[in-house]
């Protein structure tokens, strides 16, 4: 990323229709906020050097009130222009024009002096906390067609499409690399064409919390070294760069003599007491943990299920750093690792028969 723009989105925006979370309806003579555009960039996944200009104006305004601007690309919106200058400027007529690096999708929050704007983020502000007004606009020219929704364990998941970082990498993502089939199991699969490797991720739709989190897995001896399996919650808005993740890492990261293909994580990872490495066994693994306030309980079982008389194969209890429940979702990502020492070599697949979550 160039910490000022990239993503792709789930909504379907149509162009110069604001979508305000103050009220769109409203007439001009309201006390409410409206944010109209007036021109809006084409629809592109963007770029360092490639921007536009994109102007709007702003109805019911207060004195000292500002425009934020983001653009969406790869997942994540980025604040525009730039992250040293967030803020443009609200002319005398209500009117505000700027650059703004493109993206597939555009927005622009009205806020309040003071309000300071967070760099980067997956899911917008909303309205309150400094923010008078939001709203969103596609690019002009995108795919309107509907996200991928798969139905796996009770829950429904979004596929992701749109590329991102992973690993400090950019992979590439494609709806078909992950499916259901006949007896419910989730498929995920790292896919080749044309030279091109494409992953796999899946989000759930809602936010679940404190409480119990199982996903059992099916036998991961076949992921090659450089492929990486993620069982994670991820706080979309929060304005960290861990995200308060709390994840199940399941990869040998590239390594050629390396044999420890599990890590419990609490982020940011780089703290040495927030990772445990082990090695797991071949067969069905069913990875478990228990959330509550200010501490994290990891395990991993070995079959499909958890019984008293069952050991773990290995089990830690995290106590510092533990995040609290802020708009966290469930997700499950299969991507390559490509700093390693061992490139991917061959297409990979691997399968979750079942996600279980207990309050």
């Amino acid at each position: 990323m160039w910490g000022h723009i990239r993503t792709s989105a789930w909504w379907k925006w149509a162009p110069f229709v604001c979508v305000l979370l103050a009220g769109c309806n409203r007439s001009s003579t309201d006390s409410v906020p409206q944010i109209v555009f007036s021109k809006v960039p084409v629809a592109d996944i963007g770029g360092p050097e490639t921007t536009d200009t994109i102007e709007g104006r702003v109805l019911g305004i207060r004195a000292d009130q500002r425009i934020v601007l983001y653009a969406k690309s790869e997942g994540r919106w980025w604040v525009q222009p730039l992250v040293e200058t967030p803020f443009t400027k609200i002319q005398g007529d209500s009117t505000w024009k700027n650059k703004t690096h493109l993206g597939m999708d555009y927005a622009a929050l009205l806020v309040d002096p003071g309000y300071e704007p967070p760099p980067s983020t997956e899911e917008l502000p909303v309205q309150g906390g400094g923010v008078a007004a939001v709203a969103l606009v596609q690019g002009q020219g995108a795919d309107l067609s509907p996200p991928k929704i798969l139905h796996f364990s009770g829950y429904d998941w979004v596929v992701r499409t749109a590329p991102s970082l992973r690993g400090g990498w950019r992979n590439t993502f494609s709806s078909a690399n992950a499916w259901v089939d006949d007896a419910g199991a989730l498929h995920l699969r790292i896919a080749k064409d044309h030279d091109q490797w494409s992953c796999a991720e899946v989000q759930m739709t809602r936010d679940l919390g404190y409480g119990t989190y199982a996903f059992v897995v099916r036998d991961i001896s076949r992921l090659e070294r450089a492929a990486v399996l993620t069982l994670y919650t991820w706080d979309g808005a929060g304005p960290e760069q861990n995200r308060r993740e709390l994840a199940f890492e399941i990869s040998r990261w590239g390594s050629a003599y390396d044999d420890h293909n599990m890590g419990f994580v609490v982020q940011p990872y780089y703290v040495p007491t927030n990772v445990v490495r082990f090695h797991a066994p071949d067969g069905l693994l069913t990875n478990t943990f228990r959330w509550e306030p200010g501490q994290v309980t990891f395990a991993t079982y070995p079959g499909s299920h958890v019984t008293g008389g069952v050991p773990p194969v290995n089990q830690h209890v995290f106590a510092s750093g533990i995040p609290t429940p802020s708009g966290h979702a469930a997700r499950i990502n299969l991507y390559i690792f490509e700093k390693g020492e061992v490139p991917l070599q061959h297409e990979n697949e691997v399968v979750i028969e079942k996600f279980a979550y207990y309050p």
